[in-house]
Parts: C-alpha cells; sequence; structure tokens
C-alpha cells in the first residue's frame, strides 16, 4: 500500500506528518526509526500523528527518532495545526495531545510570507514530581546551583508538559556544546535524578527581550530547536530578570520564535509563535514492516525559510559582536 506523507519544520524541528483515522494502522515505533535514518531522504526529528479526535478538532501524537512517544511537541504541534487549520478551512482549531487540549490559531507571518501559527503551550508545572525528577528531598528547583551538574550554573526544572531542565549561562560561547552534552547524555542514561531522562536546554542572554536557547532533546539530542523547550527557557528567563518583557524572542540553531509569557497569580499562559514550514511530499509504500521510498515532490517554501535562517545569522553576529 502506498500513503502519503508530509515532511515539515518548525524552526528546523524536521518531522514526517501523517494523517490517518486508524491510530494502530502501522507499527508507527518501527515505521519513525526508519523514516528518522539519517541515510533515508536525510532523515528526521520524529513523526506527527493526526488523528481523530472525540473532544478536539484533531488529535496529535508524537513519536521520536527513538520510538519514545512525547507527550507534547510545540514546534511539531504549529505544523500539524497548519494542517488541521488548512483541511478544515479555519484560522484556529484545537488539538487535542496526550496532557492536554490546546488551542492554536494562524498568526501574521513572522519572517517575509512565511506561514505561521500560534500555538497553547500546557500545563505548566515545577513540581519536581511532573517531570518527574528527584533531588534530594526538595519539591521544586528553581535557579538553584546544583555543584553536582556545575557549580556556576544555576538550573531550573519545569515540566510543560514535557520535562525541561534549563540552564541561564552567564558567560561561555555559544559554539560550545561540551558540557551541556556531558551533562545531557547522563540525565538521559540511568541515573538518580531522571529516572525517564530530561531535555536539557541552556539559555544564552543577549538582550532584554531575546535570548538564544540550544537544547539537547530526549530521545533525538542536539536538535535545531525544541518548541517546549524555547517557551520553558522564557518563562524561566522572565521570572528570573533574565528578560523583561512578555514577548520574548527567541534564537535558535534553527531559526527563531516568539514566546508570549503572561502570569497570573501562580498560574502561566504560555503561546509559542513560529514558522509551520512543509518542504516536501512523499509516496512511500508500506508492506508490514518494510518500506521504500516511491515518489518525492518538494514545495518552495524552505527557500523562504533560508532567507529567515541569513536573517537570524546577521541578527546574531550583531548581538554577540
Amino acid at each position: 500500500m502506498i500513503r502519503t506523507f508530509l515532511k515539515v519544520h518548525g524552526s528546523g524541528n524536521t518531522f514526517y506528518l501523517y494523517n490517518t483515522s486508524e491510530e494502530n494502522e502501522f507499527d508507527w515505533v518501527h515505521l519513525t526509526k526508519w523514516l528518522c535514518n539519517k541515510t533515508n531522504e536525510g532523515g528526521a526529528d520524529g513523526l506527527l500523528l493526526v488523528l481523530p479526535s472525540k473532544v478536539a478538532d484533531a488529535k496529535m501524537r508524537v513519536i521520536n527518532a527513538d520510538g519514545s512517544e512525547a507527550s507534547m511537541c510545540g514546534n511539531g504541534l504549529r505544523c500539524v495545526a497548519r494542517y488541521v487549520c488548512e483541511k478544515l478551512g479555519t484560522e484556529s482549531a484545537d488539538i487535542e495531545t496526550m496532557k492536554a487540549t490546546l488551542h492554536v490559531r494562524k498568526e501574521n507571518p513572522i519572517f517575509d510570507s512565511i506561514p505561521t501559527y500560534a500555538v497553547e503551550i500546557s500545563p505548566v508545572s515545577f513540581e519536581l514530581s511532573s517531570l518527574p525528577m528527584t533531588y534530594k528531598n526538595q519539591t521544586e528547583l528553581q535557579h538553584q546551583i546544583i555543584n553536582e551538574f556545575s557549580p556556576t550554573i544555576p538550573f531550573t526544572a519545569v515540566s510543560v508538559p514535557n520535562p525541561h531542565l534549563i540552564g541561564i549561562l552567564e558567560q561561555g560561547s555559544l559554539d560550545d556544546q561540551n558540557h551541556q552534552q556531558q551533562l545531557a547524555t547522563f540525565l538521559n542514561s540511568e541515573n538518580d535524578y531522571c529516572k525517564d531522562g530530561v531535555n536539557v536546554s541552556y539559555v544564552y542572554p543577549l538582550k532584554n527581550d531575546t535570548i538564544f536557547v540550544r537544547t539537547f532533546e530526549r530521545g533525538v539530542g542536539f536538535t535545531n530547536a525544541c518548541g517546549t523547550a524555547m517557551t520553558a527557557s522564557a518563562l524561566v528567563s522572565n521570572l528570573n530578570g533574565v528578560v523583561d518583557a512578555k514577548v520574548v524572542t527567541v534564537y535558535n540553531p534553527g531559526g527563531f520564535v516568539k514566546c508570549e509569557v503572561i502570569q497570573h497569580e501562580d498560574n502561566y499562559q504560555l503561546t509559542l509563535i513560529g514558522n509551520a514550514t512543509y518542504t516536501s511530499r512523499y509516496e512511500i509504500e508500506i508492506n508490514q514492516t518494510n518500506y521504500q521510498f516511491i515518489a518525492r515532490h518538494d514545495t518552495t517554501e524552505q527557500e523562504q525559510y533560508e532567507k529567515c535562517i541569513e536573517f537570524v545569522n546577521k541578527e546574531l553576529d550583531a548581538l554577540i559582536s
């Protein structure tokens, strides 16, 4: 049987997107590992499944490159938001995810004419049990030095709902990944702190409303961008005075997004705004667990996005020079 898959990305975080009415149509773990293998059309970071929902306009499932399932994906949700809104002919929709039903909407282009969508990121919790994470007898970990991790970097643990450990750097090079990679690799193997692993992000302050975020994503490794990580980083930066704006520009290796942070006492309303780019449409033949690419049809949207990358690089050069 031949099925159609879209190749999409949000901030360079690349996925295959597949719409089906049958939740168990294929072995998603096996298929995702094959799709994400870098020897197959450059691979991807995961598979986005668009499914029927009884409580929303559609349901999204996210299968990571290693076959594990994520509870949410902000960059992926933007791509699903576009797919669902265009399919329904609407400007907004509600998407069911593993932990919550989230509102999404079409936005004005973030750069030139790039298709742009805003998505709700929720729920938010600083309880270590929500990640889950264990550190001594603490129930929360906010902007705190953990000597076992680093004697100079303060870390915050937060779930949105994916688990994140956010470190704020006051010094260091954007190009130096060694410490982050060592820590993230440790926390995503057998350890006493995060039994299910955790996404580890390092935040570099740039301006009062601008940060740079690099993320080592659980189940993937270093990614061009992680939507929930960028949103969590904007929240943590806002709470700790790193930025003082409600709308934070977040640069990342794959481009940039806008993150809106609104606080009502202990409640947080978070919105992630960024591109939803379609790069290709693939026809793939699937016979049980045997797969073959049959045809590929590229769009012109990536050309638009490359201009955005050029803009980001120039802005970063100006900010860090």
